[in-house]
């Protein structure tokens, strides 16, 4: 098929205004690799980290194919996120590279068309496709992996709880008035904990109050319920003691029941059950306070770094699109078979390295913007790099 005829067939298959000719032709010989990359790499990704679990809980555990077929279904999207940017990968060499081994690409530059120009087909496509990578990561895959364990969970009668069912710690840090009435900014003011947690009410709970610069008052009960109509917690069967500066008591005072009005948060950190997979930027940031303010700087660090991930993940596809390119652009003909090949060793180096840079930094050797972005970044300045080579 000629030049022309290939882009009057993208033209007619493609809506909104007509691009111009070089950007359809090469937009064609792109998409139908990056769809094969799509279903193969999701499926490889599936089976890998679904497909052989679940034939095991249907063949040991006695789970229903039916249902098995759901959380699969449901466990895709998942999958599909991250093989997008492995498609882009694929698509860009294949693409170039065919051009490139049938003397198209020598006959375009021969006529002016300069290398920049034509990487901007496959920039402009992988910019979409990181816009799609990140519509997906935003609306589709929380919801559907939360589905999936849920539907699982139910189908193998696990009694998992959905909540943090022990040892809720919450602290509350703001501004405190200290007793020679200065005031001091992002200092502890209030510690609650909870040994345990029946999904509706705190038991066993423990309020140590600092709102005045040191400890003021133990507050200890056997039970504390949020009244969401008052906004208040609603203590019962406890004691109230109250700290002198000292700190002997000052005075003992029991109760059977007693009204405070403290945040909702410890509440919320304890229905709070998900992991980051089920979570969109929001939540997750959400989330993040509230580990923070319970005293948690471990997880709460593990957590930012994949925070910045959810940014970060979408634009591999640009990155993979400036290196496949001009790889695919080399005066030599490689195979269908050999580019696949190569586009495997990239993506497995590649995705090693994010792993290593999210690993340091949940341990702060890096911040977790570099933890997350650093990947991306070399992998930038390698296609930058790859690109002068061929220019």
């Amino acid at each position: 098929m000629t030049v022309k005829a290939k882009s009057r067939q993208l033209a007619f298959r493609l809506p909104g205004p007509r691009l111009p000719l070089l950007d359809r032709y090469l937009a064609l010989e792109m998409v139908g690799p990056f769809l094969f990359g799509v279903g193969a790499f999701s499926s490889i990704a599936l089976a890998i980290g679904s497909l052989f679990h679940l034939i095991r809980l249907v063949t040991d555990f006695g789970l229903n194919p039916a249902i098995a077929v759901r959380v699969f279904v449901l466990q895709l999207p998942g999958f599909m996120v991250y093989s997008f940017p492995m498609s882009m990968l694929l698509a860009t060499m294949l693409a170039y590279s065919r051009l490139s081994g049938d003397g198209e690409m020598t006959a375009l530059r021969s006529c002016g068309a300069s290398v920049i120009r034509l990487l901007v087909p496959a920039v402009v496509l992988s910019l979409g496709v990181s816009a799609l990578t990140f519509a997906f990561n935003e609306a589709i895959v929380p919801t559907a992996n939360t589905y999936a364990e849920n539907t699982l969970r139910i189908a193998l009668n696990e009694n998992k709880p959905t909540f943090r069912d022990r040892n809720i710690f919450y602290q509350q840090f703001g501004a405190v008035v200290l007793p020679d009435g200065t005031q001091e900014e992002n200092t502890l003011v209030r510690s609650f904990y909870a040994r345990r947690f029946d999904g509706r009410q705190m038991l066993d709970v423990t309020v140590l109050d600092y709102s005045q610069g040191g400890l003021q008052q133990i507050l200890v009960a056997k039970s504390a319920v949020w009244v969401p109509t008052e906004n208040i917690w609603l203590f019962r069967d406890g004691t109230n003691y109250v700290i002198g500066a000292d700190g002997s008591y000052r005075s003992i005072l029991r109760f059977d029941r007693q009204r405070l009005r403290l945040p909702r948060a410890p509440l919320d950190f304890a229905q709070e059950q998900r992991n980051p997979e089920q979570m969109n930027i929001r939540e997750l940031s959400r989330y993040i306070a509230l580990v923070g303010q319970s005293g948690n700087a471990k997880e709460s660090r593990k957590l930012e770094v994949q925070l910045q991930q959810k940014y970060a993940l979408p634009f591999i596809c640009v990155v993979f699109a400036t290196i496949g390119s001009p790889l695919g652009m080399r005066p030599q003909r490689t195979s269908s078979a050999k580019g696949f090949g190569l586009s495997v060793l990239i993506i497995f180096g590649y995705y090693l390295l994010l792993f290593v840079c999210r690993a340091l930094g949940e341990v702060e050797v890096l911040s977790p913007w570099w933890g997350a972005w650093l990947p991306n970044v070399l992998g930038l300045g390698t296609g930058i790099f790859l690109i002068g080579r061929v220019t």
